[in-house]
């Protein structure tokens, strides 16, 4: 991908990286290729699935009042973002550390936190359809009047980056592939349930209201309901600010931790 090398690794070469954006546009494109296959059935599935959610939860929303169906419509786009995005890159870095795919960029001189985010831009162009779907379709099958801000066009993608530092952790810390896979499923549940995501505060237990004060999922529902409904007010700054620490903050933690096989 770049970089000019002189001599070889065993020689104590040094290895000279190109600029962020360089690189990580690179990585991109090695990420797009990598579903050139499969690209067809992830679209199929991101229309469906958030169609179908909002079929059967839409029925029992309408009954429960205005309130319900604006936390039905922001909250499957918050899941298909947030947790589509953790459960891809986590399941995408746990195919690469078993099945020795890691090496390959063992031998490119990146960041390794610029991985994850090249993972979390592929499979945000990737799952645009399935939030097109739940941004039209859903307001317009629940009769949901829409304010659409320009900063969702900043909520947006730091929503899809926000967890994809904490699914590549996942991915690197589970000692088999299954055991991976497994904490990814249970840290979207809990994720999921914990806070005011799909389901208004009013109607859940006060220890789920008070643990959703510390998951990054009520944040983002919590922009999305301000950029999508309207109105914008002063705790969309707390909420961007929320998801841009985790953001920072996982994707360091990932970069520190992730190990190239070739350096082990």
């Amino acid at each position: 991908m770049g970089g000019h090398v002189t001599g070889d690794r065993g020689s104590g070469a040094v290895l000279h990286r190109q600029p962020a954006w360089t690189q990580l546009a690179v990585l991109f494109r090695i990420e797009m290729t990598n579903w050139r296959w499969g690209w067809s059935g992830m679209l199929l599935r991101g229309v469906l699935t958030p169609l179908l959610s909002l079929l059967a939860l839409g029925v029992f929303a309408r009954d429960a009042g205005r309130e319900a169906v604006i936390y039905v419509v922001t909250g499957n786009v918050v899941v298909g973002l947030l947790f589509g995005t953790m459960d891809m890159v986590q399941s995408h870095i746990t195919f690469l550390r078993f099945d020795g795919a890691m090496d390959y960029f063992a031998t490119l001189p990146i960041d390794r936190s610029l991985l994850i985010v090249a993972m979390a831009a592929a499979f945000l162009l990737l799952s645009l359809p399935s939030l097109l779907v739940t941004l039209v379709v859903g307001p317009a099958l629940l009769a949901l009047p829409v304010h659409v801000s320009p900063w969702m066009a900043l909520v947006v993608p730091l929503c899809t980056i926000a967890l994809a530092g904490v699914g590549g952790l996942l991915g690197l810390i589970g000692r088999s592939r299954n055991e991976s896979l497994n904490l990814g499923f249970v840290a979207t549940l809990l994720l999921t349930a914990a806070g005011p995501v799909v389901i208004p505060p009013e109607r859940l237990p006060a220890f789920m209201r008070a643990l959703g004060t510390v998951v990054p999922s009520t944040y983002a529902a919590s922009a999305f309901r301000q950029t999508l409904i309207g109105p914008v007010t002063g705790a969309l700054a707390r909420d961007l600010a929320v998801l841009a620490v985790v953001a920072v903050v996982s994707l360091w933690v990932v970069g520190k931790r992730m190990a190239w096989r070739a350096e082990s």
